[in-house]
């Protein structure tokens, strides 16, 4: 019976392990692992990008429900340079309003979930959104809103998700 158990719980956290490996990219060699072995490991990413040099970078959002965009960035050679999560205040900061447009910020932080974009005619303004984990471990949103004319971003916002109890924003894992 305890060695059933044993082996049932040993079964479970290895299969959470493998899980969480394929989430992130844990365990891909920078300068070894290609973008086959990243797809592999990954899944399809949402979004390709291909610079004149040759480099290219692959986009993984884990939402709606997940708190991640992985950016996987590759050499000329096909060869992994780094994978990094995009979605925390480092790279909201990097946001420009009145500079940056709609491919920016695909480009920077990877698709918003479709089901939050949101159009406000009396403004004239379309908002993306992203879940994330702040830098309390809270569950957030970001918003980046842009202006319906142009498409360049007007602003940025960030709220925390007051979906926990007694509308106080839950914790999450990084």
């Amino acid at each position: 019976m305890i060695t059933t158990l044993r082996r049932t719980c040993l079964l479970l956290v290895s299969l959470l392990l493998a899980a969480c490996a394929g989430y992130a990219g844990r365990g891909l060699q920078p300068g070894v692992a290609t973008i086959d072995d990243v797809v592999a490991s990954m899944g399809p990413p949402a979004l390709r990008w291909q610079d004149a040099d040759g480099s290219r970078q692959l986009a993984f959002p884990r939402g709606p429900a997940g708190v991640h965009t992985f950016m996987a960035f590759f050499a000329p050679d096909g060869r992994l340079i780094r994978i990094e999560n995009v979605l925390d205040m480092p790279h909201f900061a990097r946001i420009q309003p009145g500079k940056h447009d709609q491919q920016d910020i695909l480009r920077l932080l990877g698709p918003s979930n479709p089901g939050w974009t949101a159009y406000f005619e009396a403004r004239d303004e379309l908002v993306w959104e992203w879940l994330f984990c702040d830098d309390w471990n809270r569950l957030a949103r970001f918003d980046v809103l842009f202006d319906g004319r142009t498409g360049i971003v007007r602003t940025t916002y960030q709220r925390p998700e007051l979906q926990g109890r007694s509308n106080i924003s839950p914790y999450c894992s990084r």
